[in-house]
């Protein structure tokens, strides 16, 4: 029973990992891209370290997926938003479809 749950997680993952490479080619700028790269990472490759961790059990390499579970959970989404930030600061220009800038915006109130 744990190792089909093992394996519905492993599936999960790679739908999520499939969805944010689309994501990567289709969407219409850096920050949008972005997103769908964090999304890919924290969703689909823990999902398929955890699915992983199910099937193996509580031995060394289960353990070794949980940590990297644990790493990525931290930081991707700090990483995301360093770059995110370096890009606005260098002037990367969001789509014209964009319709919120928040850095502009703290930009304008400092």
């Amino acid at each position: 029973m744990v190792d089909i749950i093992g394996l519905i997680f492993i599936t999960i993952g790679l739908a999520f990992d499939l969805f944010g490479c689309l994501g990567l080619v289709r969407l219409p700028d850096v920050y949008n891209r972005l997103q769908a790269a964090t999304k890919c990472v924290t969703l689909g490759t823990c999902s398929i370290l955890f699915g992983t961790f199910l099937i193996v059990g509580p031995v060394a390499s289960g353990m070794k997926a949980l940590l990297c579970m644990v790493f990525l959970l931290l930081t991707a989404p700090v990483s995301a938003h360093a770059i995110s930030r370096g890009a606005h600061k260098a002037g990367v220009r969001l789509c014209e479809g964009s319709v919120i800038d928040k850095y502009e915006e703290d930009k304008q109130i400092k």
